[in-house]
């Protein structure tokens, strides 16, 4: 749980690293097979795919963004590098271990980008400019949602909900 009482860049650092944390517990005990299943038709959508889709979303906006790094997508490599939305889509040879590996060194990267920003500092975006606590936010918000899904797709799976 994030500190009730810190300041702005400790509280936005504490809500990401909080929903980070709640989407590795939805997996958490899970067999293979289980993070693979759809929520319900006609929706794809699944544990595994979650967490694929939010290592693409940390590389996009911490790396390729913040960073203005050249990184190419992770799970299709062949997708546009402009399609900041992937990760969704399963293949036979990413099973969970090696997207949570995945996902969990783009989150140490993040971290590292993120050490000596301050947060009003900018990076080039649209045509404009972003802020990392805007991007912080963001992430927040993303994070936020997803969970929400896979507190469902784990409710459907074997009726465990909250932690």
């Amino acid at each position: 749980m994030p500190p009730w009482d810190s300041d702005e860049r400790a509280s936005l650092e504490s809500w990401l690293d909080f929903y980070r944390t709640t989407l590795a517990q939805k997996c958490d005990g899970l067999a293979e097979d289980r993070l693979r299943k759809a929520s319900v038709a006609p929706s794809p959508l699944t544990l595994l795919g979650l967490v694929q889709h939010m290592a693409e979303v940390e590389r996009n906006w911490f790396r390729r963004v913040l960073a203005q790094e050249d990184a190419p997508p992770i799970f299709t490599p062949d997708a546009d590098p402009e399609d900041t939305d992937g990760g969704f889509d399963l293949a036979e040879d990413t099973g969970y271990e090696k997207a949570l590996r995945i996902w969990q060194a783009e989150t140490a990267l993040a971290r590292e980008n993120c050490a000596a920003r301050a947060l009003d500092e900018t990076s080039p975006f649209m045509g404009g400019q972003v802020t990392l606590r805007w991007i912080y936010t963001h992430m927040i918000a993303e994070y936020a949602r997803h969970c929400g899904h896979a507190d469902l797709i784990r409710e459907r799976i074997d009726g465990r909900t909250g932690f």
